[in-house]
């Protein structure tokens, strides 16, 4: 059985992954061997100062956590932000994995920075959800994270995930970086999985960022953003088959 890596996105942690990694548990019988890893500053890592840290240096700290784990050519996971760290990881760790699958990942463009891509995304669709969390300055974080990562969820099933937030930063360099490559990856064995109810990386930009990882196959799954937290076993199935190719 294929060894996997996960990765979680921005203002999250590993912890994002408990109930994907019970189902992948479930499905595979115990099998599956998986480790969540956690970005300085959230989950495991949370309260480290990481205001002086730079790009490389989350790179080469996530590369020593993968390769404690000694695992032979993994898969590698990753969700939403953590689409900026896995192209690289393999220019770091060139053909350590056996497959990327970005879940729902952003994929920059070269020079710019998230707060660019958010923009272009409002510009794009000045009358979708995401513009319209972000033109009221008075709605709290917690009602703007509702809209862009709960609407397939209950409305307990929200209350008991937006509690879980606002607990975990990347360092500050994510959000100023804007050197990103995706040449290197044409090699590399790489699926999206899209997020067909998507409202903050809606189903258009997913195909963009898709186009931009250079990958060879696409899978969808009818969930909003937090499909690990919302269709874990939907995501664990899709994961496993990948292990299969």
């Amino acid at each position: 059985m294929t060894d996997f890596i996960f990765l979680h996105g921005g203002g999250q942690g590993s912890w994002i992954w408990d109930e994907t990694l019970a189902a992948m548990n479930q499905q595979s019988g115990g099998s599956a061997r998986c480790l969540a890893l956690d970005i300085p500053g959230c989950g495991t890592k949370r309260g480290r100062d990481t205001a002086s840290m730079t790009f490389d240096d989350i790179v080469a700290e996530l590369a020593a956590d993968i390769a404690a784990a000694g695992f032979d050519k993994p898969i590698i996971v990753g969700h939403s932000q953590a689409g900026q760290v896995l192209p690289k990881l393999e220019l770091v760790m060139p053909g350590a994995f056996a497959r990327h699958v970005y879940v729902s990942c952003i994929a920059h463009e070269n020079g710019h920075t998230i707060a660019d891509m958010m923009s272009a995304q409002v510009e794009q669709d000045p009358d979708g959800p995401l513009a319209g969390v972000f033109s009221d300055p008075e709605l709290p974080m917690r009602e703007r994270f509702r809209v862009m990562f709960a609407n397939d969820m209950t409305h307990d099933e929200q209350e008991t995930f937006l509690d879980k937030l606002e607990k975990d930063e990347w360092p500050p360099i994510a959000y100023t970086n804007r050197e990103w490559r995706y040449d290197h990856l044409g090699q590399v064995p790489t699926t999206y999985v899209h997020c067909l109810q998507d409202q903050v990386l809606t189903p258009h930009w997913q195909r963009i960022f898709a186009d931009r990882f250079r990958c060879e196959r696409t899978v969808h799954i009818d969930a909003a953003h937090q499909v690990q937290n919302t269709r874990p076993q939907a995501l664990a199935e899709v994961l496993l088959a990948e292990s299969r190719l």
